[in-house]
């Protein structure tokens, strides 16, 4: 007997041709020229086989799934159990957890801290380019937790604690007493209504409770990141002043702190990261540093967690450019394959150039992190330069990602395509940390106040003088109007 399919004549109407295959099943590492070229030069050759094989997870079509699914079904507050206790969980999606697990394996939490072979912060940082290029959602809490490990150490019975269970390379999202649990993450805490980046404007308040540093904190924090980090640095007025403390999510005896996450943010792109707001009445924390020194004791968190800003910034125009590039390689217009089109070689080639500046400039800032504890100039460059890269880089990766997007017509403004979600996050790193103003003061601060970080940054164009004919003119207008401006008080930047 005949079945419907066999009454059907064949349909010729959706024959589809002129369409590239899906990019998957390809190794990041090796889309980077950077990466496969000038890599060695930053002292990390011993960590390119690993490199190279993380390229490949990234690039293969199950991280593709994993991420695509993470920012389909993104976090879910759970404020009460079905018993009306309240229990303040976020559920994420089953491939959240696939991607946590990678990062924390490969050690893109808190690898940087353990190596004992030098390149440690640039081979860390390499991976988590990589990586992030499959979602930049699930970065938030590693990048959080890689930055804090300097913080923590100014309080050293909470680092010989705390570090331990971070080197670890074990994910476990289930909240315990930290003491039970072999693997950590630690989140922040630092925005409020009122403030945002003026931190010093903070309202929590923070009152000694305990002989060991326990503090009991009441306020409420406006912006939470990751809310199911196992526990946070966060800042609060302190009788002595702004100051910075460890807020754990579970306490020692297995009871839960006071944490009540009020909801979670309804955000533009990074829908696979849970951002919340968060009050606290009477909450239990530990001192970090000394009282009234709570800006100083995160300000390493910051520096580092702003790396990322740029190392995201740099995977986003990279993911981009390599969807652009694929598209132009099997799509033909006008007779032509597009990639054999002049003027989509030039567009094509603006792209490849920014996004390799971008990868230049975090591999170079890694590696001034490596070298900063034994080199002076280097850890000023560190400060001044961790500043300009995440005021600029960023800046440029919404534009990046808008040309990239239009390179791909109508097939890159649906969803199915990767192309709408690198342009949700593309303004992310820009506003996170310090948006562009706040780190433009930033730079001012250390002109006036770190002469030495001026110096090295002259040093460092200094190396690429005569390089480009432009970038020379630039440079001398730029030294030209430091020469001569003066800050408030009269004293010279330069």
């Amino acid at each position: 007997m005949d079945t419907i399919a066999d009454t059907i004549p064949e349909r010729t109407t959706h024959a589809v041709s002129n369409q590239p295959p899906p990019l998957i099943d390809y190794n990041v590492f090796d889309a980077s020229r950077v990466m496969a070229e000038t890599l060695p030069s930053f002292g990390t050759a011993q960590a390119r086989s690993s490199l190279r094989a993380l390229g490949a997870r990234a690039g293969s079509a199950e991280a593709i799934r994993w991420s695509s699914a993470a920012n389909r079904h993104p976090p879910d507050l759970q404020a009460f159990d079905r018993f009306g206790h309240r229990i303040d969980e976020v559920e994420y999606h089953p491939t959240y957890h696939e991607l946590m697990t990678v990062a924390v394996q490969h050690g893109l939490h808190a690898s940087s801290w353990r190596r004992a072979q030098a390149g440690g912060h640039v081979t860390r940082a390499v991976g988590f380019f990589l990586w992030s290029q499959t979602d930049a959602g699930h970065g938030c809490p590693i990048s959080m937790t890689h930055a804090a490990v300097p913080a923590l150490r100014l309080q050293p019975d909470l680092a010989r604690f705390w570090e331990p269970r971070i080197l670890s390379g074990h994910y476990d999202p289930v909240l315990r007493p930290p003491a039970q649990k072999l693997g950590v993450l630690i989140g922040m805490a630092m925005t409020e209504k009122q403030g945002g980046s003026d931190v010093r404007a903070n309202t929590t308040r923070a009152v000694p409770c305990g002989p060991e540093g326990e503090y009991a904190l009441t306020g409420h924090k406006w912006f939470c990141s990751a809310p199911m980090c196992d526990a946070f640095l966060v800042l609060a007025q302190a009788p002595g002043g702004l100051t910075c403390f460890l807020v754990p999510r579970v306490l020692p005896d297995g009871t839960r702190n006071v944490f009540s996450l009020q909801r979670l943010k309804d955000k533009l792109g990074n829908r696979s990261n849970a951002s919340s707001e968060v009050e606290w009445s009477d909450t239990l924390a530990r001192l970090v540093g000394e009282e009234g020194r709570g800006i100083q004791t995160i300000v390493e968190m910051v520096n580092f967690t702003r790396l990322d800003c740029v190392i995201g910034s740099a995977a986003v125009m990279r993911q981009a450019t390599a969807q652009v590039a694929h598209h132009l390689e099997h799509r033909s217009a006008f007779g032509r394959r597009l990639i054999d089109q002049p003027l989509a070689q030039n567009v094509l080639a603006d792209l490849e150039v920014e996004a390799e500046a971008a990868e230049l400039t975090f591999l170079r800032l890694a590696q001034a992190c490596d070298r900063a504890d034994h080199d002076a100039s280097e850890a000023a460059f560190k400060r001044i330069g961790t500043a300009l890269g995440k005021y600029w880089v960023c800046k440029r990766t919404p534009s990046h990602a808008a040309e990239a997007l239009e390179c791909l017509g109508g097939n890159g403004y649906v969803e199915e395509s990767i192309m709408p979600r690198l342009y949700r996050e593309a303004p992310l790193n820009s506003i996170w940390e310090g948006s562009g103003n706040v780190n433009a003061l930033d730079v001012m601060r250390v002109l006036q106040r770190e002469p030495t970080a001026l110096e090295a940054f002259h040093a460092e164009i200094a190396r690429a003088q005569g390089g480009n004919a432009r970038l020379d003119a630039a440079y001398g207008r730029l030294h030209s109007d430091l020469r001569n401006a003066d800050d408030r008080d009269g004293t010279r930047v330069a």
